[in-house]
């Protein structure tokens, strides 16, 4: 799994629908508003990093009202959440 953090930089009376629109692309798992210089905050996650061009810079960066963008991608996950998932493949749990 790669994960993309995208830093969002959005017209101000579009930031509502802007996240709703980005939330619903393939890829994006979740999507903040935050404070600082950046309105939104997209986490994005596919199998592959070929795949992060397809979402960012081919859906995300087209969504009307999106401004700028900046993306992080992470090397290493040491979220409990993110573990987890990634060691569940599916197998019913033992008693």
């Amino acid at each position: 799994m790669v994960t993309a953090i995208v830093h969002i930089k959005a017209e101000v009376d579009r930031i509502p629908e802007v996240a709703q629109t980005i939330a619903a692309i393939e890829g994006v798992s979740e999507v903040y508003s935050i404070t600082g210089d950046y309105d939104l905050l997209a986490m994005v996650r596919v199998g592959a990093y070929e795949e992060i061009a397809e979402v960012i810079p081919g859906r995300l960066n087209k969504v009307p009202g999106v401004l700028h963008t900046e993306t992080h991608i992470a090397f290493r996950t040491y979220s409990r959440h993110d573990l987890d998932a990634a060691f569940s493949i599916g197998f019913p749990e033992a008693d």
